[in-house]
């Protein structure tokens, strides 16, 4: 696959509001998940390739350590306008592009959760996941109103089918253990019905990065909380843009080790997560809105470019973007409708139709730019005739005036002095 050439422009994209501004900060909570019970579990797989071929990266996800000072300190330069993580000099923002290679599974051509789908049923969801009704009724539960299978219940029937060598039931209720845990985190030891439907439709992506824009911002804006998403998955993206392993080893605060980062610092590009097309908009929308657990939230691909080796070269405030947001419960607009019916019509742009669109979008910034030059050399030009002809009547009038004085001259010999001896004399006051 050849690479395009990484052009070394960039603008200086700087917000207005986030100049000579002192940043108040906030913490942050977040779940954290007995990855230790899950990780014991995850040895008891005979077979690592054959589960890294249904269920993706789980494995690496679950092995990652979170730094919450790391996550802390990143939400803080999240950016409620734009939807990304705006520094004093760039900005950055995970992309569907890039979730989906660290979970390790595809983007599906269809309406992600919650869309279309209706709850599964009991039997369902017992079927799936090689359960008897009656054993799995033990393992139901509500909490916090919402249905689900206890932690407790699903470990046990993992180890039962580990030890009785049945690999398809083990993996199938581990991977949905690592679903309901830490991929969408919600009740402690809980794996709630929405994590079931999600592991379900196979196409956890959008969600995942739908929950992490959703919660951050709404966090952000209550400057407090829980933040509830796969912060495995936000550690690992958020490292992978750092220049490690040298920042990891500096014994600074993350706040000055973040702050002090450069455009030429971060790890812009990774080859391993481009396929060469990504998802620029869904349908009439000019971003990608996306639906998570608890509403729904629009992402911005155009600001992500130099992610995709194709650099920003306007600043943001060119950029006409909408910054869709709403909950599930507070939908006036009827959004979630109007999501859903996007992701029926994806856009996907390759590299060539990114050239092409980058193109076009410049040479019809270049034709503004050349009329908004145009019509001001038009103004100046005006005034420069202006002037000159201001300065022409300038000229005539002192020539006028000089010949007058001349001819004064001829006609009253002795005019000139008269008048200097008039100025030159002693003054009325200083006479005795």
């Amino acid at each position: 696959m050849a690479l395009l050439p990484l052009t070394p422009t960039l603008w200086n994209l700087t917000l207005p509001y986030m100049q000579s501004v002192v940043r108040k900060t906030h913490r942050y909570k977040f779940k954290k998940p007995d990855l230790e019970s899950l990780r014991k579990l995850g040895k008891r797989l005979k077979n690592l390739g054959h589960f890294r071929n249904r269920y993706g990266r789980l494995l690496d996800i679950l092995k990652t350590d979170v730094d919450e000072g790391l996550i802390n300190t990143f939400i803080q330069f999240y950016d409620p306008v734009y939807h990304c993580f705006t520094f004093q000099d760039y900005q950055i923002l995970p992309t569907l592009e890039e979730y989906s290679y660290w979970v390790g599974l595809p983007i599906l051509d269809e309406v992600p959760f919650p869309g279309l789908e209706r709850t599964p049923k009991i039997p369902v969801i017992a079927k799936t996941f090689h359960l008897e009704l009656s054993d799995m009724k033990k393992g139901l539960d509500t909490k916090d109103g919402i249905q689900g299978l206890t932690f407790n219940y699903l470990y046990q029937k993992a180890t039962t089918f580990a030890e009785k060598s049945d690999a398809s039931a083990f993996e199938t209720i581990f991977a949905l253990l690592i679903y309901g845990i830490v991929l969408f985190p919600n009740v402690d030891n809980f794996v709630d019905i929405n994590a079931i439907q999600i592991f379900l439709t196979q196409n956890p992506v959008p969600t995942l990065l739908a929950d992490t824009y959703y919660s951050i911002h709404e966090r952000i804006d209550k400057k407090r909380g829980v933040i509830l998403c796969c912060t495995s998955l936000l550690h690992t993206w958020i490292t992978s843009h750092l220049p490690c392993p040298k920042i990891g080893e500096e014994c600074r605060p993350w706040s000055e080790k973040i702050m002090n980062l450069t455009p030429n610092d971060i790890d812009w590009y990774n080859p391993a997560y481009d396929t060469g097309v990504i998802i620029d908009h869904c349908g009439d929308f000019n971003n990608v809105p996306l639906l998570g657990r608890q509403g729904g939230i629009s992402l911005n691909p155009i600001m992500a470019r130099r992610q995709f080796r194709y650099p920003m070269k306007m600043k943001p405030l060119y950029i006409f973007l909408s910054s869709e947001f709403f909950s599930y419960e507070k939908d006036a607009k009827n959004l979630k409708d109007q999501f859903v019916k996007a992701w029926s019509s994806i856009v996907k742009l390759d590299r060539n139709q990114l050239r092409t669109r980058e193109s076009a979008m410049w040479e019809g910034k270049y034709r503004k730019k050349e009329q908004e030059y145009d019509t001001l050399k038009n103004l100046l030009d005006q005034q420069i005739q202006a002037n000159r002809q201001e300065k022409e009547e300038n000229i005539r009038l002192r020539a006028a005036l000089q010949k007058k004085e001349d001819f004064l001259d001829r006609v009253c010999p002795g005019r000139k002095k008269r008048r200097m001896d008039l100025c030159d004399g002693p003054h009325s006051d200083f006479e005795d």
